[in-house]
């Protein structure tokens, strides 16, 4: 199981100072949230990139109906390149609760931005080859073959393609059928009245056996959840994460959203949860 932290929002500058701490003191990753309108998550991990070595940096997550996909595309590629091949790129439909009132040109239909999501990883999937395609979409058009390649920027240096990671809504079949096509799930539930429930072992169990059975693509996988774990105690991490680990799960990340820079800090300081 690797340890990662979700860093605040806005929280750019602290970025810069938390990344290189969180590696010296035996984290696995640094996330970054994103939002309708936020210092943007690429900018900071860009930041990181640069005075790290070792530590993964991701997205939690990119709202995709908000930027094109050839934008991600040419946003993530910059960070691959930056970073030697340590980004994770994690996508969803976006938060709509989190200000999407505030801008009425954007798309808040669930099925639509769905589609949008689903479009978004087929075509980053081809882009990240630089090889000509075509992609003919209910809300994207691609027409590579048209476009000489040495307008192509270059791949990416993790192949064959960055790390694409989405949540999983257990067990809804859209989201189901969508990771497959993805490097890692966040796991969630949703219960018979449509409401958030919270994941258990069990459940992560199921979505990995899930996975395993009908995934075709061979890349390594990714379960991963997000805790704020006030009520882990620090002297006994192992008794509370042994059953994650065992049911499968591959990154536990400590959310950290809404934390004061010196709660940040001190976080770090006391380093990852060991499990044996």
């Amino acid at each position: 199981m690797k340890f990662g932290l979700a860093l605040p929002y806005n929280s750019t500058r602290l970025v810069a100072e938390a990344a290189p701490l969180a590696e010296e003191m035996g984290w696995d990753g640094c996330f970054l949230g994103d939002a309708i309108w936020c210092e943007d998550p690429l900018i900071g991990l860009a930041a990181a990139a640069m005075t790290t070595s070792r530590i993964r940096l991701g997205t939690m997550l990119i709202p995709v109906p908000l930027t094109r996909p050839w934008k991600i595309a040419s946003l993530s590629l910059a960070l691959d390149q930056l970073s030697n091949g340590r980004l994770i790129l994690g996508l969803g439909t976006g938060a709509t609760w989190m200000g999407w009132h505030g801008f009425p040109d954007e798309v808040t239909v669930p099925r639509a931005r769905a589609e949008m999501l689903d479009e978004t990883i087929d075509i980053l999937s081809q882009m990240y080859q630089r090889q000509p395609f075509d992609y003919d979409g209910k809300h994207y058009q691609v027409k590579l073959t048209l476009l000489d390649q040495q307008y192509y920027p270059p791949q990416p240096v993790q192949q064959p393609r960055i790390p694409l990671w989405a949540p999983l809504i257990w067990p809804r079949r859209q989201s189901m059928a969508r990771i497959l096509k993805c490097d890692g799930l966040f796991a969630e539930k949703w219960g018979a009245d449509g409401k958030p429930e919270a994941v258990t072992p069990q459940d992560i169990g199921e979505m990995k056996a899930y996975v395993e059975a009908h995934r075709t693509l061979t890349t390594p996988f990714d379960i991963v959840i997000g805790s704020n774990t006030a009520e882990l105690n620090p002297a006994q991490p192992e008794d509370s994460l042994l059953p994650w680990l065992e049911a499968g799960v591959t990154w536990w990340i400590k959310e950290l959203w809404d934390a004061s820079p010196e709660t940040v800090l001190d976080c770090i300081r006391q380093g990852p949860p060991r499990v044996a």
